[in-house]
Parts: C-alpha cells; structure tokens; sequence
C-alpha cells in the first residue's frame, strides 16, 4: 500500500510591513498530523485484516493437511482389514474342510460303533442286573474308605427301588437278597471312628500339660512376702508372731511328705518325664494310625499300655489326669468294632440273575 505523501504549499512572500496572522499559522499543522494518522490507522487496519485472512488461510490449509492424513490412515487400516479378513477366509475354507473330513470320520465310527452295540445289546434285566452290581462295588469301596455303612444302605435302597419298578419275577431272589443285607447292615454296630480320632487329638493335646506322680508343687513366692508385709494395725508382736510362723511355715516345706502307690514314678528323672510324656504320646498316636488302618486289635493294645502309663506315673488327684482317664475309657468302650459288613448275599443273587440260573 502507498501513501501518498503531502507537500506544503511555499508559504507566500512575507511582507515585513504587513503580518501574518496567527491563527492561519497554527491551523495547518494540525491538518496535516491528522491526515497522517489517518493514513496510519488505515495501514495497520490493512495490516491486521491481512495478517488474520493469513492465519485463516494456514489453519485452513492445516486442517486439510490432517484429513488427508486421516484418510490415508483410514484406507490404509482398510487394506489391512481387508487382507486380514481375505486371510480368515482362507483360514476358515481350510477348517472347513478339516471339519467335513472329521465329520465324515466320525459318522464312519458312529456307524461302528451301532454296529458293535447292536451285535453287544442286553435285555434290559441284564442291563438292571449289571447297573445294581456296579453300584454296589462301588458302594462297598466308599464304605471302606470313610468307614461308615452309610453308601451300602443308599445303595441298597436304590436297588430295592429300580426293582420294584421293574417288577420282574425273575428278579425277586435279588430283592430277598436285598432285603437280608439291609437288615444285617442296620444290626451291626460300628464304631463312630472320627469321634474316636477326636478324642484320641485330645488326649495327644493333654499329654504335655499331665503332672507326673513326683512332681513337686510349687508355692507362689507372693505369699510369704504378703503374709510378712507389715499392716498398718498391726502391733510389732503380732508381726513377729506372723514373721515366726511364716518361717515355721517355709521350713515345714523343705521336706514333703507324701504316698506314692507305684514305687517307679518316684524316681523319674527329669530326663525319664520326658521321654514318658513322649512314649504316652506315641502309644496314642499309634492307637490313631490303628484306627485309620482298621487294626482293631492294635489299637486296643495300644490304648491299654496307654491307660497303665497314666495310671501308674501320672497324679491321679489331678483334673487334668482324670479327664484324660476319662476319654480313654470312653475311646475303649467305643471301640466295638471296624469291621464293615459286606453284600454277599445280594451279588450272589446278582451273579445267579445274570447267569440266568
């Protein structure tokens, strides 16, 4: 932009006879400063205009740089789309035919496998016959490993049931049979075995804490201070007196007089207590592993040696002791028997109804 720049006109002939006034003098320059800063505000004006349509022009120009950028992304992420699912598609004509072959496989073994089921079939009292007897093996192994008759009369009473719907006379010897089993299972007492692993635990637990026979009792040291302390009325004789009989009291003490029924318990070393308590605990653990391994007679033997250990070197007075003479007693009135009764009369009905005897 150009601004045309202003001239002053020569200032006339001044005549020394005649003056210029002083107005005309001073109006002139005010004109022309305002004419220039006109002209200023003007240029910056443009000035301004041009730089915004500038960075109008640069944001414009930006922002279709980053859509091109975008779509070239995005049709490039396309291509990618489109050879990956090119590639599933090949992927998945080859499972496809990997399937069909399979199937074909399949249905070639399903029709062996009819033809081996149809030239194999049962009547359906054999196959009855052959579900009960499976179920009651089976029944017969859990009753051995939890020690409870409990899956032989669950078993069996299932049984009962499937031939009563069946109502084959053929089948009616196995039903007698079952009824016979049942009533010899629910007549024989077993022993409550994880009640007598319990007390046995609690014995185990209680042997540390037995006083033995020789043991020594222990008085709290608090009581003779207490008894001497002197109160506030008391006379100086009356805690002599006190003091003397505390003394009397802690002499008579040093030499303890008692009756011990098993003279062996008396000489227990420290080092023999320990090993006691530690035989007593094995001879307890040893009754467990019997009970565990269905070694009934083991384990009795067991507890009784255990039952004439506490009898004969521990404190009988003790409460400690008395209960644990009490939970043996009752672990050996307990232990009636472990032997689990068996089903043999229903699977030689079994075996006889299979036979076709």
């Amino acid at each position: 932009m150009t601004m045309e720049t202003s001239h002053k006109p020569p200032e006339p002939e001044t005549n020394s006879a005649s003056p210029v006034p002083a107005a005309d003098s001073s109006t002139r320059p005010a004109a022309a400063r305002g004419l220039v800063l006109f002209l200023a505000a003007a240029a910056a004006l443009g000035l301004i205009l041009s730089t915004l349509l500038w960075q109008r022009l640069s944001d414009m120009q930006a922002q279709l740089a980053r859509q091109s950028a975008d779509s070239g992304s995005q049709s490039s992420e396309a291509r990618a789309m489109a050879r990956q699912a090119m590639d599933q598609s090949r992927e998945n004509m080859a499972r496809l035919s990997v399937m069909e072959v399979r199937l074909s496989e399949v249905a070639l073994q399903r029709g062996q496998l009819e033809e081996l089921m149809q030239s194999l079939s049962r009547s359906r009292d054999e196959n009855l016959v052959v579900d009960i007897e499976s179920a009651l093996y089976l029944a017969q192994q859990q009753a051995q490993l939890t020690g409870s008759v409990e899956p032989l009369l669950v078993s069996l009473r299932v049984a009962e049931q499937r031939l009563k719907r069946a109502a084959q006379p053929r089948l009616a010897p196995v039903q007698r049979a079952i009824a016979i089993d049942m009533a010899r299972i629910r007549a024989t007492v077993v022993s409550d075995l994880p009640t007598l692993l319990a007390k046995l635990e609690e014995l185990v637990r209680l042997a540390d804490e037995l006083p033995l026979a020789n043991a020594v009792a222990r008085a709290s040291p608090g009581a003779a201070v207490a008894a001497i302390k002197p109160r506030q009325d008391d006379t100086m004789a009356s805690w002599w007196q006190r003091s003397w009989e505390v003394v009397q009291e802690e002499l008579r003490g040093l030499v303890r007089l008692s009756r011990i029924e098993q003279p062996e318990a008396a000489l227990l070393s420290p080092e023999q207590s320990f090993f006691l308590r530690e035989n007593f605990k094995f001879k307890l653990l040893n009754a467990r592993l019997g009970l565990l391994a269905r070694q009934l007679d083991t384990a009795r033997a067991d507890l009784a040696s255990a039952a004439t250990a506490l009898a004969r070197y521990f404190d009988g007075s003790s409460r400690k002791t008395q209960t644990a003479a009490a939970l043996l007693q009752q672990a050996q009135g307990q232990m009636k028997t472990l032997d689990l009764p068996r089903v043999d009369e229903t699977l030689a009905a079994l075996a006889t109804a299979a036979g076709g005897r």
